[in-house]
């Protein structure tokens, strides 16, 4: 896989993220300000966390002004559409999902880039495609995703765990981004049509 076809499909998935934010935003009766804002920080907010804890600079909203008009315009266009959003959230799920992936390789990319070690690499690369819907559920005041039983950061964690083993082993990275796009993909669109799901933890004794 290209490169430019991993920069367009980065773009498609923050325009997405920043819709279904946009959602989010007017479930909880928003103002337009707060649900461009709550879009660009669902987009871009996670690989913003990844940057200023990897000190990698300039975080890509700075480098690329572009990303706020995209992510912004994307937020604010979904107030004109929402009355015809919803018989297409199917679309929205599959385009959510690519992006868990494509940002999960892209932040295991940047942490490769600065020589540091496999671990931390695909935990930069689950910070990238979680953090911005952490983000989001805190702001919606929801319990975020990333804590509920979903398999959600355990696909990203499979996904980056494909991508940097595949880049150690020598493979071709075309080959590789494919591979982990394809399979992170596959897992999340399963765990969504068969309800796969984390083991929970119950407990309800009081301590008192």
């Amino acid at each position: 896989m290209s490169n430019e076809l991993l920069h367009a499909l980065f773009i498609i998935a923050i325009a997405a993220e920043a819709m279904t934010a946009a959602l989010a935003a007017g479930r909880r009766e928003m103002d337009w300000l707060g649900v461009c804002l709550l879009g660009c920080i669902t987009a871009l907010g996670g690989g913003s966390v990844r940057d200023l804890l990897l000190d990698h600079h300039p975080l890509s909203w700075i480098a690329h002004p572009s990303y706020l008009l995209i992510t912004g315009g994307a937020a604010l266009v979904t107030i004109a559409l929402a009355r015809f959003i919803h018989p297409l959230r199917h679309l929205f799920l599959l385009l959510d999902a690519i992006g868990l992936v494509v940002f999960t390789i892209i932040g295991c990319d940047i942490a490769l880039d600065l020589g540091l070690p496999w671990g931390i690499a695909i935990v930069s690369g689950m910070i990238t495609g979680c953090v911005g819907g952490v983000l989001r559920d805190v702001l919606c005041n929801e319990v975020p995703l990333l804590f509920r039983a979903e398999l959600y950061a355990s696909v990203s964690i499979v996904a980056g765990a494909l991508y940097v083993a595949g880049l150690a082993l020598g493979w071709h990275q075309e080959t590789v981004t494919g591979g982990a796009l394809a399979i992170g993909l596959a897992l999340r669109l399963l765990a969504l049509r068969f309800g796969w799901s984390m083991p929970k933890f119950v407990y309800t004794r009081d301590l008192h």
